[in-house]
């Protein structure tokens, strides 16, 4: 969070908890209230919906869990108070969250979302059929007693909202808290860089019911008693629009939906209003959000973050495309032995030999179809079920996970990039390498790959250089062997020849061997010092570059005139 920011925000909730108890009837302390529990809850949606992209319509039955622990531990006189409660009912909904978390580990989009309201559904048939603790006793939640009063009281759900906001922003500055960005992006791309998709996604349901349940615990000493219809599954459904439509991972759309659910058809009203201006100024978000692809105050945000870094731009290292000689070939790092891969009754790959060795850049190349994408993915770990043997300093990697494999240090890029275009380039660099990286060495990986300065925004990035940022990822995890994926596409002829010079030097300078998987082949010769050749799944030559360049198989292979084996 930035500090100038974070300084105005705390002034303001300072201010409102000055001017509002003292200057404002009831009725408007009443609403106040009311719009800081809703902007709590909204801060939940911010953390399932806004950062981690996933369809959740159960955060008000969170909420409930929350009321139904407060009012429980009130009514039995439960030592300790109602702040303790309120923590309590939030750690009560955890265990929950992660419980309806579990369908997110093999399912996503609108399956998710069903499953999600089929939980809020049936929180909604058991509240109907039963009272909240309290209410047959009429004993309603007791208050704090420096917060007894509403005025007290709405302090208090400012200071709570403040606690919220502020341990969030903390968090989201974690790696696993940016991680869910690149979550919403591409599970797969989050599980190349070592982030745990399963750990990712049930820590956003457990963190988001437990700020759901807060809010639920604070709307029960609000009102003293609450009803079914205060966590009704509608309520989920309208929150969730106006998460999608504002975005309330942002503290100031956490505000805005807070105010927009909860005071908009008073003010409309006092102001002499029509009521459907309510609905107009919801179509406009709607229309914005639509035309952006992305919430209101993601997309004000990152204009506001591109006006500062465009001026950087233009910073760039244009060093001369000098490619180095390759140094003497190392022990072998990455061995891959008789790798086959059918899907049915297609043989994807064939018994396919390949090594990397330490200190070297190793070429994969063939024809479009030869199975290079396959190749690439079973080595990751993306594709299971495969026959021979894949080994990483003569450890196996067989039958580990996309991300253990990362975390043992093998790394990759893809074809087509899905970097998170509201990230800095700094931030991403961040998840790539696994670590909180320097910044005077995230600044000299961006300068080395000829990328603009960090603090440049990814939405303001050509194609071209988000794949060089990628690389530059990659290669911050300072992983055994990186196996990139096409990185000169979308590069100019000369852009090309730099890239070379770089990877040329990787291995010697940042000790990362390469497996480079290409079809610029000017790029191929210049850099590899041993090529293999694939075609229609199978090997059809491995060895020194330029000899495997002059073989007559590979020539005819490119030329379209290899035949497809029989078998």
């Amino acid at each position: 969070m930035n500090p100038r920011a974070t300084a105005a925000g705390l002034g303001l909730a300072a201010a409102a908890c000055v001017v509002v108890p003292l200057f404002f009837p009831a009725h408007w302390i009443f609403l106040a209230i009311t719009a800081a529990v809703v902007a709590i809850i909204m801060q939940s949606y911010g953390v399932i919906v806004g950062r981690a992209g996933m369809m959740s319509l159960c955060q008000m039955s969170f909420a409930a869990i929350g009321a139904w622990v407060v009012l429980r531990l009130n009514l039995h006189d439960a030592p300790g108070g109602f702040l303790l409660w309120l923590v309590l009912g939030g750690l009560a909904a955890v265990p929950v969250g992660v419980l309806i978390g579990l369908p997110a580990l093999r399912i996503r989009g609108v399956n998710l979302a069903v499953v999600t309201f089929g939980f809020a559904v049936s929180t909604d048939i058991v509240l109907n059929a039963h009272q909240f603790p309290g209410a047959g006793e009429l004993k309603t939640v007791e208050r704090p007693a420096w917060f007894a009063g509403d005025g007290g009281y709405f302090v208090l759900t400012v200071i709570v909202f403040c606690l919220v906001a502020l341990g969030l922003s903390w968090f989201n500055r974690t790696r696993l808290g940016m991680s869910w960005l690149e979550l919403r992006h591409s599970e797969r791309a989050a599980a190349s860089h070592g982030v745990s998709v399963a750990r990712s996604k049930l820590a956003a349901f457990a963190i988001s019911a437990f700020v759901a349940a807060i809010g639920g615990g604070l709307m029960a000493g609000q009102l003293g008693l609450v009803v079914a219809q205060n966590f009704s599954m509608g309520q989920s459904l309208a929150f969730f629009a106006v998460a999608i439509l504002i975005g309330p991972h942002h503290v100031d759309g956490a505000v805005m939906g807070g105010v927009f659910g909860t005071v908009m058809a008073t003010v409309l009203e006092r102001l002499r209003l029509p009521q459907d201006l309510g609905g107009m100024l919801f179509g406009v978000f709607a229309i914005l959000a639509l035309r952006s692809g992305m919430s209101q105050t993601d997309f004000v945000q990152m204009r506001r973050r591109e006006r500062a870094a465009r001026k950087l731009l233009d910073e760039r290292d244009e060093r001369p495309a000098v490619v180095p000689a390759p140094g003497p070939p190392g022990p072998p790092l990455l061995e891959v032995r008789g790798l086959s891969v059918r899907f049915g009754e297609v043989s994807a790959l064939h018994e396919v030999n390949l090594t990397v060795p330490e200190g070297t850049v190793t070429g994969l190349i063939g024809p479009n179809g030869a199975g290079k994408s396959t190749f690439i993915a079973a080595v990751t770990g993306f594709i299971g079920g495969y026959r021979g043997g894949i080994a990483l300093c003569g450890r196996p990697l067989d039958g580990l996970r996309p991300e253990v494999r990362a975390g043992r240090g093998l790394r990759r890029t893809f074809q087509t990039t899905a970097i998170p275009a509201e990230l800095t380039q700094h931030e991403y660099l961040t998840i790539g390498a696994g670590r909180r990286l320097d910044r005077a060495e995230a600044d000299e990986l961006l300068k080395y790959f000829g990328c603009p300065p960090g603090p440049v925004p990814v939405s303001l990035l050509d194609a071209g250089t988000r794949r060089l940022l990628d690389v530059a990822a990659a290669v911050a995890a300072r992983p055994k062997v990186a196996l990139l994926d096409e990185p000169a596409a979308g590069q100019s002829a000369a852009e090309s020849r730099r890239l070379a010079a770089r990877l040329a030097e990787v291995p010697q300078r940042y000790g990362v061997a390469i497996l480079l998987i290409e079809h610029d082949m000017e790029l191929v010769s210049a850099v590899c010092s041993q090529l293999t050749v694939l075609d229609f799944g199978r090997v059809i030559a491995s060895g020194p570059t330029a000899a495997v360049l002059d073989d007559p198989a590979v020539v005819n292979a490119y030329l379209g005139i290899a035949a497809a084996p029989l078998a």
